[in-house]
């Protein structure tokens, strides 16, 4: 299944509130918890990016785990708050798009 525009930035958000990970690592967390969701490895390091540009998440180098130069990201505290407006958005719109499509 393809993720669905507008949410790439919300499920790393919440990713990276368990813990700093380097960009393959949250590739592979997300796959591991939802293999049902294809991610784009393009797309994955945009959205880094952008968030890093808007002060959500920081990023600083450092080794991975067989000692290749990566970069580790962790949420700031306006990404903390980032995630949570986004997550309530999210259930907002989930419960009306819920109740439009159970209208018999």
């Amino acid at each position: 299944m393809q993720v669905i525009k507008g949410t790439l930035d919300l499920i790393v958000l919440k990713t990276l509130s368990w813990g700093p990970m380097h960009g393959f690592a949250v590739a592979a967390w997300i796959e591991q918890q939802f293999g049902e969701l294809a991610l784009e490895e393009g797309a994955l390091y945009q959205s880094l990016r952008r968030m890093e540009e808007r002060g959500w998440i920081s990023g600083e180098w450092g080794a991975s785990e067989n000692n290749r130069r990566a970069r580790y990201y962790r949420l700031t505290p306006r990404g903390r708050q980032q995630l949570r407006q986004d997550s309530a958005n999210w259930e907002r719109y989930s419960t009306a798009l819920t109740r439009l499509l159970r209208i018999a």
